[in-house]
């Protein structure tokens, strides 16, 4: 319970003072002079006291039983229906005859304070491919390579920034869209070259688990969109999609992983340098694939999801 920090008593103070009254059977008037209280307050404790006991001597509610003038019915009905017409509070008030904060308290009560209040909430469009392969989602992260711990760990700035020539670094992740299994690396630029390479790259790794690739998903990044990483997905026999634009929750898995990764991964921790926020990557991939539980799979690792046998596990698992 909040206590008004120039309040005389607390429930415990108004126990004592009660106390003193029908206990001891000190005289009101010397028990108020006592706690700095007046008479009237003490005689108020002492009733709520005999009528509701320890109970009574809580605080209770400002609010009013009852109102004098509550708003009609009709005229909350009313305003309902000019908020849905995307009215103003100021229009409402004007128009149905009441103050600006009689509408905006019924607005409250509604909870149609806010114009996007009227808009219904739209669905959660959740997908998932039937078999691992059918499609991989890839993106690029790019992260401040460092010569010392941090400012996320240090909270020092000082001779961080990269335009002092320590630069820069990217992350190229992908993950499968039915298994979650993910594989990334971290390539020094997000040019046309590190985007094929990386793609030959992961789709040998996902064959390595006896899973083939057919199609990839990407944002429209411009090495995404080159003549080079089309000929690429050519050649690998991949169908190559697209996201609209503006449109994160397409590619939402890719997006997933990432934040997973700075979470566990790129942030977990003070490195010492990049280099060795580097060779961390693949202990923590090998961990996320093989051994940590993955909420969107129903707790499951991703691994399991592609049914080895065991000859490949023991064979793959090192």
């Amino acid at each position: 319970m909040d206590i008004h920090k120039n309040a005389r008593l607390t429930p415990h103070s108004r126990a004592e003072l009660v106390r003193r009254v029908l206990v001891e059977g000190q005289a009101p008037m010397a028990v108020a002079t006592a706690m700095g209280v007046t008479l009237k307050t003490v005689h108020k404790w002492v009733a709520r006291f005999t009528d509701g006991g320890a109970a009574g001597l809580i605080d209770r509610s400002s609010r009013p039983h009852r109102l004098h003038r509550p708003t009609a019915d009709a005229t909350a009905v009313r305003i309902e229906a000019l908020r849905r017409r995307r009215w103003t509070g100021q229009q409402i008030a004007k128009e149905t005859g009441v103050s600006p904060a009689t509408v905006s308290r019924v607005l409250r009560r509604l909870g149609l304070s806010r114009i996007r209040d009227l808009e219904p909430a739209e669905p959660i469009r959740r997908y998932e491919r039937d078999a691992p392969g059918d499609l991989i989602h890839i993106d690029i992260k790019k992260l401040g390579r460092f010569e010392k711990v941090g400012h996320r760990i240090t909270g020092d700035r000082t001779g961080q920034s990269n335009s002092r020539g320590v630069g820069w670094e990217f992350v190229h992740v992908s993950i499968d869209d039915a298994s979650r299994i993910a594989f990334s690396r971290i390539l020094p630029d997000e040019k046309k070259e590190s985007a094929t390479a990386f793609l030959k790259a992961a789709f040998a790794y996902y064959q390595s688990l006896g899973v083939t690739v057919t199609r990839v998903m990407t944002d429209n990044g411009s090495c995404y969109k080159s003549f080079a990483f089309r000929d690429t997905c050519k050649a690998l026999g991949l169908r190559h999609i697209r996201t609209r634009s503006y449109t994160p929750k397409t590619n939402g898995k890719a997006e997933r992983f990432i934040q997973t990764a700075l979470r566990e991964w790129a942030y977990a921790q003070a490195y010492p340098t990049s280099n060795h926020r580097a060779d961390e990557l693949p202990i923590w991939l090998h961990r996320y694939n093989w051994h940590r539980p993955h909420g969107g799979i129903k707790s499951q690792t991703p691994i399991s999801r592609i049914r080895l046998d065991a000859d490949n596990l023991l064979r793959l698992h090192i």
